[in-house]
């Protein structure tokens, strides 16, 4: 019988269902990668508003004395300078997927880390950059034969496993909470649509109505009503096309998992919408036909900049004339974007193969580019993001059991965690942001 603090990571991992991840790198270059990862590593957490603590009772941090400081928990420092000298972010990753850190409150770390990222590696080695950081798999490159895989390694996972942290709607992506008025403004001609302070922050039982009012706002934007003939890319698990059908429209939603595909059909046929909705198996590319309207909810992210121009000329050919485009997508500053692009990390190698966040620039300048359609209002949604994904965090934790039972082992359970406090910490730190966005047609002939 195991105590209350031991756990699965005190036992050795299974290399065959974590290869890579069950050996620390050793040898020569590893030891000497390792004591440069430290010294960096201590050196840039040394002005960051975090306590870390060492298990010789070292102290790294702006403010050693502030106990209400986010706490990273240094349980086993060799291994974790060596996975970070090694692998950098990847290494940093895995490292707590391995136990060799860990924090009462992980959002709360990376959220600081995520504020000061573009100062923590110094200027000469950001120079560098290209020599050491990992490249893209040629595999995962989403040509239409990868980017099936790719889509099934995160969506065919287990539908029951994403049903452990959505909310009855099962829809997975930026909720919309309700803000009052003054907490909507407009910056630079982008309207942003504050999310509640933290005075009011959200409850579980709110995310379900702020789900359905996030379609609704998209299906505004893309004029969907009765007799429409609605496209979209990006299926998910089948709520805006009941909610699109109950206005009137004809809808046809493509997707490239079958899992989502099965129950998106099957709650669709619940909601008595089967006659009016199509779901298809089927790549963006491959789409024929004509629509009045098209909406895509955050799945541009997994289309790859490589193929950004080859995803809008195909929702330029597909609009009828009048129509509308409504996106959401979670986008980057487009510096970032450029700087990164390319580079193969954590996320990408556990959660999103082949995936690359947008700017909003590159999205309005490669659709100018590429094709009659023109970018003419954009909404940013940022902090709703970052409640949406404490909210998702915290009803997974204490979900911990129904995953274990679903054959999700302890490793995957913090690697899912990291993933989800990685990203509300994106949102939450401003590095990164969701965007609404609709998009029509300049009148130029196509």
């Amino acid at each position: 019988m195991r105590t209350k603090k031991e756990t699965d990571l005190d036992r050795p991992i299974d290399n065959q269902a974590w290869p890579g991840l069950a050996e620390v790198p050793t040898g020569l270059r590893a030891s000497v990668s390792a004591k440069v990862a430290d010294r960096l590593f201590r050196r840039a957490a040394a002005g960051l508003d975090v306590r870390i603590e060492y298990p010789d009772g070292t102290l790294v941090g702006a403010s050693r004395g502030k106990e209400i400081l986010p706490r990273m928990i240094i349980r086993n420092p060799d291994a974790f300078a060596r996975r970070v000298g090694a692998s950098g972010l990847i290494g940093f990753g895995e490292s707590y997927m391995a136990g060799d850190w860990t924090s009462p409150d992980l959002a709360a770390v990376l959220t600081v880390f995520a504020s000061r990222i573009s100062a923590l590696i110094p200027r000469p080695l950001q120079r560098l950059r290209t020599l050491y950081v990992a490249k893209h798999p040629e595999q995962e490159r989403n040509t239409e034969r990868n980017a099936r895989s790719n889509i099934s390694r995160h969506y065919d996972l287990s539908n029951e496993l994403f049903e452990t942290f959505l909310d009855e709607t099962m829809t997975y992506s930026c909720a919309l909470f309700p803000s009052a008025p003054t907490q909507v403004g407009e910056v630079r001609g982008v309207t942003v649509l504050e999310a509640p302070t933290p005075q009011s922050a959200p409850k579980w039982e709110d995310l379900a109505d702020s789900q359905r009012n996030k379609i609704d706002r998209l299906l505004d934007l893309a004029g969907v009503g009765v007799g429409t003939r609605l496209l979209e890319v990006g299926t998910g698990w089948g709520e805006l096309c009941i909610r699109a059908a109950q206005r009137g429209a004809t809808v046809r939603s493509v997707t490239l998992s079958r899992e989502q595909q099965h129950l998106a059909r099957r709650r669709v046929a619940e909601a008595g919408h089967s006659k009016s909705v199509q779901i298809d198996l089927l790549d963006y590319r491959e789409v024929d036909g004509e629509y009045d309207a098209i909406v895509s909810v955050e799945m541009i992210e997994a289309v790859g900049h490589q193929y950004w121009a080859k995803y809008f000329s195909v929702l330029d050919r597909l609009l009828a004339p009048g129509g509308k485009v409504a996106l959401q997508a979670i986008t980057m500053p487009h510096d970032r974007m450029l700087q990164t692009r390319n580079t193969y990390t954590w996320v990408h190698k556990y959660i999103f193969p082949g995936g690359c966040l947008p700017s909003s620039k590159a999205i309005e300048s490669i659709a100018a580019q590429h094709t009659t359609l023109r970018v003419r209002e954009r909404s940013s949604m940022g902090r709703h993001y970052a409640e949406t994904l404490r909210l998702w965090k915290e009803r997974f934790g204490s979900a911990s059991s129904r995953a274990e039972e679903l054959g999700f082992d302890e490793i995957f359970r913090r690697m899912w965690h990291f993933y989800l406090c990685y990203s509300e910490a994106g949102f939450r730190s401003g590095y990164i942001d969701a965007a609404q966005l609709v998009l029509e047609r300049t009148g130029t002939n196509r």
